[in-house]
């Protein structure tokens, strides 16, 4: 069975660290701080083999040269990655990694990048989605546009509803704020904010999340019900999604 160790890093990020205990190999889920990721990989008694990055932004991808100038770890990443370090795998959509005798299926989940993905792992449940989705949220659209974004959050949503989500930021709070605004009338959504503000008031982390919850909650992953839709306007669910999203930048 794999192993997942989770830390915070930075200011809000987390860090993951992939285990395989038969083939002792370990990865990298994002390197937002190479040094920390090092220290916690010594403290589980983990040797780093593999980093897999989701994209290019220095929070995901500025630890890269730390680790592999400690480790010799084999960088997997979308081509984008290049812009900030190098890399010894590229991959794309429908692609697959390998840990041990685990495989995890490259998912292209572009539109916070361009060139983002997640890693879904189904024989454990499991999908590492980077910035693409947060809980009760979405990342920001910086290189992408709404068609791009909505299609892959669809992607995301086809997953199997027992997926268990690893985002990259502990940002529910502030995206449930927004959410309850998004959606004021779902009851689902306002029991999940409650426990969220519980979880904070007591410095617990609110990541990861399962899908299925946040299928029923999440805004940005409802953009095409007729609930959103009649409160947020556009044509088609990616027009919405566009305006849900500009309606949080402005949150």
């Amino acid at each position: 069975m794999l192993e997942i160790h989770q830390f915070p890093c930075l200011s809000d990020n987390y860090g993951y660290l992939l285990h395989d205990p038969a083939s002792g190999e370990t990865a990298a889920i994002d390197t937002p701080d190479g040094a920390e990721y090092l220290r916690q990989a010594e403290a589980k008694g983990w040797t780093i083999t593999q980093i897999w990055n989701t994209h290019w932004h220095p929070d995901h991808a500025g630890g890269n040269k730390d680790i592999v100038a400690a480790t010799g770890a084999t960088v997997v990443a979308p081509q984008e990655v290049e812009r900030l370090t190098s890399i010894d795998r590229v991959v794309a959509h429908g692609d697959t990694v390998s840990l041990g005798e685990f495989t995890a299926k490259v998912i292209d989940v572009g539109g916070h990048t361009h060139g983002h993905v997640a890693f879904h792992i189904p024989e454990a449940g499991i999908a590492f989605v980077g910035d693409s989705v947060f809980a009760l949220g979405c990342g920001r659209m910086f290189e992408g546009d709404p068609e791009q974004f909505w299609a892959s959050l669809k992607r995301v949503r086809e997953l199997p509803p027992e997926t268990t989500l690893y985002c990259a930021h502990e940002y529910t709070q502030a995206n449930a704020a927004f959410a309850l605004h998004a959606d004021p009338d779902n009851a689902a959504l306002q029991h999940y904010a409650e426990e969220i503000a519980d979880k904070r008031s007591r410095g617990e982390p609110t990541v990861p999340m399962g899908l299925a919850r946040e299928l029923e909650t999440n805004p940005f992953l409802r953009a095409d019900t007729a609930e959103m839709q009649q409160r947020w306007g556009g044509n088609t669910p990616a027009e919405t999604f566009a305006a849900i999203r500009a309606g949080k930048d402005g949150f």
